[in-house]
């Protein structure tokens, strides 16, 4: 089973050591997150300075 991970720089999650957006490292230690469908139309994504569809950590150590 793959553990999920969260970009320490962009909160992007992966399973992968380095995130596929911005290329920097990712960390197993991280909590909750929030999926966006429509980063266009999402107050949320605003807010989080999100650009992207995906799915993001809330709080990545």
């Amino acid at each position: 089973m793959k553990v999920q991970r969260a970009c320490k720089h962009c909160s992007y999650m992966t399973e992968e050591e380095t995130c596929p957006l911005c290329g920097n490292a990712t960390s197993k230690e991280w909590q909750g997150y929030v999926v966006i469908l429509d980063h266009t139309n999402s107050q949320i994504a605003e807010r989080m300075g999100i650009n992207v569809n995906g799915k993001f950590a809330l709080k990545v150590r």
